[in-house]
């Protein structure tokens, strides 16, 4: 007869600590682990043990590492606090989601740190944000637009005249131009799974913006929202774009925000010089010319029609009891298409940003790091795909 199996000398209380802090419900980890919540009970009181297989299962669904699960006591971690919320949810979010945005801080935060050491190995220091981009909330968000396009050299036509085929690359060419303001530019592609478009984290020198995979339009807008974020000064966690007046201070901050992106996007001397403003506005607007200028720019068609609104174009009427439900179960609905890169490693470049990808070849090429030293720091397990991006980023 064969012998029963060992049983794992996992620490119960660590077991207990690590679900409890990944905000998991023991519901949700039994479903994950295949077992009945009676069992994941017994599990954390000692009473029994997970197999090596559920054990791992459980260790990634808690985003542990899995030997932790073997040690003497309860990990003593401090706890990440996350920026100022300025989502504004009907529904608060609950410990799982909160827990996962404290991962991407956590993650976003590192990645700036690592940005600093590799600084400190080639012997510079990272340059300070640009101090005359600065604003306050008191300004004119037209003024800022303009002063901001105008630094960066952001031509309005270098906006309209990329080919309605080639329009998917205008999140690139804004992430590009605001790395160039010393702004770490990161991607997590699963953010919007957090009911989240964006993440600012303001600090000096390097503040970082996080976004995610919506599409391109909305991407870009993204971009630009945390953007005005870094001129103001404010870290924060957004959510889908909101106008209207209100008295909420925060909410005066985010509406500020969404109003830079969109002339930062939509400069009104380029909108008005394809569409020019009626006397009065519009009672409505149709769908093919909405759809035209959202091309044209790059944007999505509800902040190409919000834009028309705030230009007294069309009247807000129609955005808020037409127009607004439907772009806004699309938006949330929207599911990226499968896409190819052309080389693996690229998936890496593209969630670190060229900014950071480039501190890393930069200080493998002077001798500074290792090759292996530089796979760590981008993510990478297969030198292979290190080589693909150094030849990218030489190219």
């Amino acid at each position: 007869m064969a012998a029963a199996s060992a049983k794992l000398p996992i620490n119960p209380q660590v077991l207990a600590w690590a679900r409890v802090r990944a905000g998991i419900e023991v519901e949700d980890a039994a479903a994950k682990a295949g077992v009945r919540p009676s069992r994941v009970v017994d599990w954390e009181q000692g009473d029994d043990s997970p197999t090596p297989r559920q054990a791992r299962i459980l260790a990634k669904h808690y985003h542990r590492p899995f030997l932790e699960f073997f040690a003497n006591e309860v990990p003593d971690l401090p706890e990440v606090s996350l920026v100022p919320d300025f989502r504004f949810h009907r529904k608060p979010a609950g410990p799982a989601e909160t827990h996962s945005l404290q991962q991407v801080q956590s993650w976003a935060e590192e990645q700036r740190l690592n940005a600093f050491d590799l600084f400190d190995l080639l012997g510079e220091a990272p340059a300070p944000f640009p101090e005359k981009l600065y604003s306050k909330l008191s300004d004119d968000v037209e003024d800022a637009s303009i002063r901001v396009r105008d630094f960066l050299g952001f031509s309005p036509d270098e906006q309209t005249s990329l080919p309605r085929s080639e329009k998917y690359k205008l999140p690139n060419i804004v992430r590009t131009y605001f790395s160039s303001c010393n702004v770490l530019v990161l991607k997590y592609s699963s953010l919007g799974r957090l009911r989240t478009r964006g993440l600012c984290l303001y600090a000096e020198p390097l503040p970082i913006i996080v976004y995610g995979n919506e599409a391109p339009g909305a991407q870009a807008f993204t971009l630009a929202h945390e953007f005005a974020h870094i001129i103001l000064r404010q870290s924060a966690i957004s959510s889908y774009p909101r106008f209207g007046r209100t008295g909420n201070l925060n909410k005066k901050v985010e509406g500020w925000c969404n109003r830079f992106a969109a002339a930062f996007l939509m400069p009104a001397s380029e909108v008005l010089r394809f569409l020019s403003v009626p006397e009065s506005p519009h009672h409505e607007i149709s769908d093919d010319t909405i759809s035209e200028m959202a091309s044209l720019f790059g944007v999505s068609r509800q902040a190409m029609l919000i834009r028309l609104v705030a230009l007294n174009y069309v009247e807000a009427e129609y955005y808020w009891r037409i127009k607004r439900p439907q772009f806004i179960e699309e938006e949330e609905g929207y599911e990226p298409p499968p896409a190819r890169s052309p080389y693996y490693g690229s998936r890496y470049k593209s969630k670190l940003g060229d900014y950071y990808t480039g501190l890393v070849m930069e200080a493998w090429a002077a001798g500074a790091i290792s090759a292996h030293n530089a796979a760590e720091f981008m993510g990478i397990k297969n030198f292979r795909h290190l080589e693909d991006i150094r030849r990218d980023v030489s190219s």
